[in-house]
């Protein structure tokens, strides 16, 4: 009897080939929501989050929201959005938010980490001009920001109102909801 798979590991699968087949095999997992499909570079990659990301994503998600929402500042959110340029590039990140006005590329994408599977993500970010990307990995937050054409590892935020966010209780937060969601919530509310 095969061993049974954790609801919380996420779960990789990696194969090479070309756009074509890219698109048909994001059409077989189209309506599927436990599914992600990436492509860049030749490299196709199907996806399926494990539990624990699903909820570092959601609770990331719902920090920089009320963040978002407190500092009066336009946003739209996207959750896991298809980001794609054809033939380049195809990502679905955990979260991710327009903010100011509406565009063809959400501005912010954010990925939680727990298997990098050897894939260079930002390459792929890069491909679609995402101006920033966050990465939350074994309780640090890295931010990068698009400048000159690369990526450049930053300290805060440089989008429009986020460059206020007090990223020391914003990873703090994060932290407490590896036990308790809801007081991580009450928390960054209280003192943010």
């Amino acid at each position: 009897m095969p061993p049974l798979l954790s609801k919380t590991t996420d779960q990789r699968i990696v194969h090479y080939g070309m756009w074509e087949q890219f698109k048909f095999i994001q059409q077989g997992f189209e309506g599927s929501s436990k599914v992600r499909l990436f492509y860049y570079d030749g490299t196709i990659e199907i996806f399926m989050p494990g539990e624990d990301r699903e909820t570092f994503a959601h609770v990331i998600g719902y920090l920089v929201t009320t963040f978002l929402i407190e500092q009066g500042i336009f946003f739209k959110p996207t959750g896991a959005m298809t980001q794609e340029r054809s033939g380049v590039a195809s990502v679905q990140a955990d979260e991710s938010y327009y903010i100011g006005t509406v565009k063809s590329i959400p501005d912010l994408s954010i990925e939680v980490v727990f298997t990098s599977g050897g894939i260079n993500k930002l390459a792929r970010y890069k491909a679609l001009g995402v101006p920033e990307v966050w990465f939350w990995e074994d309780g640090l937050l890295k931010i990068y920001h698009l400048q000159k054409g690369s990526y450049e590892k930053i300290d805060r935020s440089q989008l429009p109102g986020l460059c206020k966010l007090n990223l020391d209780l914003f990873k703090r937060c994060i932290l407490i909801a590896e036990t308790d969601a809801g007081e991580a919530i009450k928390a960054f509310r209280r003192e943010m």
